[in-house]
């Protein structure tokens, strides 16, 4: 399946490409371009539109795009969970200090971001530092229960 986005990856657009290859689409293939022309590549590819405005799996009701494709695809991992907390707070700038490991996520996003200012090679980097997180977020909620 075909998803797209705008460019420019921050936290959200690099979150929910995570998100969807660990837990949705194993085979997902990820298409970044400029704002305006995510509605014509919707139409000519018929990918999914993610965290841009006014779309089923974007920014509503006060959450992410990550947390929409959570409820959306009804996932219920509480690692997944805490991790949508944290990605939340990071990928909202009024939220940033609701969570106290927000601010270090957005900082590696921003260092990404300048240091890989292309959006498939940022993507395939930072895959890394989630999968990292993730496994901080199931030892977490193991402590937790």
């Amino acid at each position: 399946m075909k998803w797209v986005t705008r460019s420019h990856v921050h936290v959200d657009r690099v979150a929910c490409p995570w998100l969807i290859t660990r837990f949705i689409d194993s085979e997902a293939e990820f298409i970044y371009v400029a704002k305006n022309q995510v509605e014509q590549v919707v139409k000519e590819t018929g990918a999914i539109p993610y965290d841009v405005p006014n779309v089923e799996l974007g920014h509503k009701d006060g959450k992410c795009s990550f947390e929409s494709i959570v409820e959306k695809y009804e996932l219920t991992d509480p690692a997944l969970l805490r991790l949508a907390r944290i990605i939340h707070a990071a990928d909202i700038e009024s939220e940033l200090h609701t969570d106290t490991i927000a601010a270090g996520l957005e900082a590696i996003a921003t260092g990404f971001s300048v240091r890989f200012p292309d959006d498939l090679e940022n993507l395939e980097r930072q895959l890394e530092v989630y999968d990292a997180l993730y496994a901080w977020c199931r030892l977490q909620v193991a402590k937790e229960s």
